[in-house]
């Protein structure tokens, strides 16, 4: 641009420098001719100077605008930068491992946005795509079904997150169920569901579960679970802790002392749980058509939790799914506190023992309910991940 004002200022100069007598300022007088065609000369010089200096502005002002040196292209009007998104994607499957079409799936945004529903297909599977960043849980309906709930989970843009397998569990509600498979082969599963519970891998938790639609053990897996639970080496270890303690506090005095006694106690602990757990788990639950689990709640309020666990220890959930009072663990306790009578010293036996023993199973029942409702769940690693109690 310099050297275009320097060019103008040039041919001004030239004008000027041969035009001496020039004023613009002078007043209106006559021009000799040759004085006149000396200055219309000048004038068409200065013209075509001019002239051509304008014409290589403009050329090089098509050949590099002006300002756009060095920057980048605008981007087209109304396009805008793609936004990477994530993905959710799963399958639906019964409790035999089925896959189920035609079930309702659910997208729901924890921060309150829009909800997306689809419908699974024949292969039981579901796909949301193009899912903003943002956290979620899924929500899976069937027709006759229980609901599944995967949890609240955190998608970043370009996740692709799964679900393999959105189990949908048996309706609580329905009380005309039919069940593909063999009925012998589920109770069977439900005792090896239950064996492999442990807390820390270590201590035995046979008699929780975490799946609120479990279907009901038959008479043959609630004698094989009793008699599992109460041989196993763990359970030994506890009387033996028990029977340590009374020794240290010289409870049931007519024992005596030293090893002699304290087998006497040990004898007698194993017994009192031996015979409870059998009575009140497997034999009369067999007779009443009884469920002796005890059945995770895991939602609601912590007072209705605990007062739902402690509940537990007087109702319990028959076979056919309904609630009913706990006879069986009841009557078991109290049955169990009466045979201690055939094995504990003389001075110590009476009604008052049955009722010290069942009194004392009872309560220790209710409190271990409240354990399994608020800790164990989260101690106890073999559970699925589909099993959080009451959908």
């Amino acid at each position: 641009m310099l050297s275009h004002v320097h060019a103008v200022a040039r041919s001004w100069r030239f004008i000027t420098r041969y035009m001496p007598g020039l004023r613009l300022s002078a007043p209106a007088r006559r021009w000799p001719a040759s004085e006149l065609l000396r200055l219309i000369s000048m004038v068409v010089l200065a013209a075509i100077v001019c002239g051509a200096s304008l014409r290589t502005m403009a050329q090089q002002k098509e050949g590099n605008p002006a300002g756009d040196k060095g920057l980048p292209d605008a981007p087209a009007a109304g396009v805008s930068p793609r936004v990477p998104t994530a993905s959710v994607s799963g399958t639906v499957l019964d409790a035999n491992g089925d896959v189920i079409q035609g079930a309702t799936v659910s997208l729901v945004a924890m921060s309150g946005g829009a909800q997306r529903t689809l419908i699974s297909g024949e292969n039981g599977q579901f796909t949301f795509a193009g899912v903003a960043a943002g956290s979620f849980r899924v929500i899976v309906t069937g027709q006759g079904m229980g609901r599944f709930d995967s949890g609240e989970f955190t998608l970043q843009a370009g996740d692709v997150h799964t679900i393999s397998q959105a189990i949908l569990p048996v309706s609580a509600g329905s009380t005309d169920v039919r069940v593909v498979g063999n009925r012998e082969e589920l109770a069977e599963e439900q005792v090896h569901i239950a064996i492999d519970q442990r807390v820390l891998g270590v201590l035995p938790n046979f008699y929780s579960t975490y799946n609120w639609n479990a279907p009901p053990m038959g008479s043959k897996q609630k004698f094989h679970l009793a008699f599992r639970a109460v041989t196993d080496p763990v359970a030994f270890v506890g009387v033996g802790v028990a029977a340590g303690f009374e020794q240290m506090n010289n409870t049931f005095p007519g024992y005596g002392a030293g090893a002699q006694g304290f087998g006497k106690r040990f004898g007698a602990a194993y017994a009192d749980d031996a015979i409870g757990r059998m009575i009140g788990s497997a034999i009369l639950p067999s007779v009443l058509h009884q469920d002796p689990r005890y059945f995770y709640k895991g939602s609601g309020s912590v007072r209705s939790r605990a007062i739902y666990a402690i509940e537990a220890a007087f109702v319990c959930r028959g076979d056919n799914g309904r609630s009913e009072p706990n006879y069986s663990h009841l009557l078991g306790s109290f049955a169990a506190g009466g045979i201690s009578n055939l094995y504990y010293p003389p001075a110590s036996r009476g009604v008052s023992l049955t009722l010290e023993n069942g009194l004392i199973e009872t309560g220790g029942h209710a409190a271990n309910n409240l354990v399994r409702e608020f800790l164990l769940r989260r101690l106890t690693p073999k559970v699925p991940d589909s099993a959080n109690g009451k959908p």
